[in-house]
């Protein structure tokens, strides 16, 4: 199995609205609009916006280290650079695992 990640990009996901839905056919529920006026607001709770900060923190953050890449280029060009193939094959064994079992 070949595994290619690529336009990697951390977006938020919106979920739900403000409004209730009642099921079709269902004589019993309130319109949607009655519903949403006599409930409870939203309250968020801290944990909800550390979260939420979190986020933002990681929004603002690049995708690439360049200064990582930078030192990884210069290890390439002056032969430093050691390739660990034990250590690639057991993470990809390792990640073909967790995928295996989801």
């Amino acid at each position: 199995m070949s595994i290619k990640i690529s336009d990697f990009q951390n977006r938020p996901v919106q979920a739900g609205t403000d409004k209730t839905v009642s099921r079709a056919g269902d004589a019993s529920a309130a319109p949607a609009d009655t519903a949403a006026a006599g409930s409870n607001p939203v309250q968020i709770t801290d944990q909800a916006r550390k979260l939420a900060s979190l986020e933002h923190a990681v929004k603002s953050l690049p995708v690439v280290n360049e200064s990582r890449v930078v030192e990884i280029r210069l290890a390439l060009e002056e032969g430093r650079y050691q390739v660990d193939a034990e250590r690639i094959a057991d993470k990809l064994l390792r990640t073909e695992q967790e995928l295996g079992s989801r």
